[in-house]
């Protein structure tokens, strides 16, 4: 026997004994073809694994970042399942119980016989930037946004709704599809803004444009948006000219600190996870600088849970960092404790906090399912490499939000001032009048539409909302008991 073929048999041996302690019900396929179980059928959930590099690699460096490169390249594989398929396999025995009964003998003559093995290769992450937080200068958010959101817009076409919106959907029902998810969440920012006719919109960090042109469309706003993706911006005034909203929308290349001009009202959807905890004051001062006295601005972030002190929470636990590192350099997520004391600091009065949590869980199930239905049209738009690692973050971020350890607040607050706010008494306002959405198939069975069609389709016609004005309260003069 060679020594290879010692090798492939002593791995073989130990994965069908760990298998067995574990209690697992997902298979292996190994690189000579041969399975563990030797009976697992066709079509079962498995991993499979290309090369003994991989193992080499694991031996050597058993962590997040080196099976991230090794899903990457493709050398570790799902067949017969989904990311989800296998998260819901877990292990059914403990941690503690399972090291108890291992067979450390045949586990430390495997160890030996992989050492010295090659790890092969490619190893198509090692170049990526580092996942530290932003520095809060315009040419590095420039050189982070790039990274991520100028990879293609036909790429991002593939999966997200046909207005290219990639934050948060709202669920009025929680088996509506992705479009009916979209459109439903800018009719619910436009609600919490009070859009009316005439209004000035801000809108931070605007994607491709679509709070700003639905705002226009259907509030009768004229909106500002301001993005440092190129790609975003050329999709974006394309659209505006589709549209006929030239006089009434507006979009730029521009980073967000240096916005100057008066708005009633300003939307920041998704843009704090790029800013960095040590920008916050100069992000708040900028919103507080531009917002008219009064005026409404409504902050949207994903958050993380927090902590018993500032030190522990901004310690990045692996799979966080994993994700800075290769999806979303820069970027930082903050607790909302932190934002609410932040908007109060900076002259904001805060009015309302909603959690959408479970919103975001429904949303990211969506994307997945729409990218892996489109997987070969993906790779042929940014290659395999992009086009698994976005597959393996969007399920990373579903079962994130499922189980509760990252969440999405919507936050609207007010410029601070003496006397009444100017908000309705209630909020039935926010509820009334929804318009009708038609059933849509449940989470995770939706599917993509085709690819070319995606970016030309245009949003769902609905008529001009006004809103009535919020009288000012008669305030009684003297005491009241």
């Amino acid at each position: 026997m060679t020594a290879a073929a010692r090798r492939l048999d002593s791995f073989r041996r130990l994965l069908a004994h760990a298998r067995e302690r574990l209690a697992l019900d997902v298979g292996f396929v190994l690189w000579d073809g041969s399975r563990v179980p030797a009976n697992l059928a066709d079509g079962a959930l498995a991993v499979r694994l290309a090369d003994e590099g991989v193992v080499a690699a694991m031996v050597r460096r058993p962590n997040l970042e080196t099976l991230a490169n090794l899903w990457a390249a493709g050398r570790v594989a799902l067949l017969g399942g989904t990311l989800f398929d296998l998260v819901r396999q877990r292990p059914k025995v403990r941690t503690k119980d399972f090291l108890k009964t291992l067979d450390k003998r045949l586990t430390l003559e495997t160890v030996r016989r992989f050492l010295f093995v090659s790890r092969g290769g490619p190893w198509p992450l090692e170049a990526q930037p580092s996942e530290r937080p932003s520095s809060g200068a315009p040419s590095e958010n420039k050189q982070n946004i790039a990274y991520h959101y100028d990879v293609s817009n036909a790429f991002y076409a593939l999966w997200l709704d046909r207005e290219m919106v990639y934050t948060c959907g709202y669920c009025t029902d929680w088996d509506n599809d992705i479009d009916t998810l979209q459109r439903d969440k800018l009719e619910h920012i436009c609600r919490k803004l009070r859009l009316k006719p005439g209004d000035t919109l801000l809108d931070v960090g605007c994607g491709w444009g679509a709070l700003s042109c639905y705002a226009a469309e259907h509030y009768g706003v004229t909106a500002h948006g301001v993005t440092l993706s190129e790609q975003q911006v050329a999709f974006a005034q394309e659209k505006i000219r589709r549209l006929g909203l030239e006089d009434r929308v507006r979009i730029e290349l521009r980073d967000y600190s240096t916005v100057d001009g008066q708005y009633d009202k300003v939307a920041a959807i998704g843009i704090q996870e790029h800013i960095g905890i040590d920008n916050y004051p100069t992000y708040y001062d900028t919103v507080q600088r531009v917002l008219k006295p009064g005026g409404l601005f409504l902050h949207h972030a994903i958050t993380r849970p927090a902590k018993r002190d500032d030190r522990s929470f901004r310690r990045k636990r692996p799979e966080f960092a994993l994700l800075t590192k290769y999806i979303f350099p820069g970027g930082e997520l903050d607790h909302i404790g932190n934002t609410v004391t932040m908007l109060e600091r900076h002259g904001f009065e805060v009015h309302d906090v909603e959690q959408l949590r479970e919103h975001y869980w429904h949303t990211c199930r969506l994307w997945h399912d729409r990218l892996l239905a489109n997987e070969a049209a993906a790779i042929a738009e940014v290659g395999a490499v992009k086009t698994r690692m976005w597959i393996a973050y969007l399920a990373a971020c579903a079962i994130a939000f499922e189980r509760n350890t990252v969440g999405l607040y919507q936050t609207l607050a007010s410029k601070r001032r003496r006397g009444p706010a100017g908000l309705p008494p209630t909020r039935a306002d926010l509820y009334r009048d929804r318009p009708a959405t038609a059933g849509a198939p449940a989470v995770g069975t939706s599917a993509a539409p085709a690819p070319a069609e995606a970016p030309a389709l245009a949003s769902a016609e609905l008529p001009l909302r006004t809103r009535p004005e919020v009288p000012t309260p008669v305030r009684p003069r003297g005491r009241t008991r």
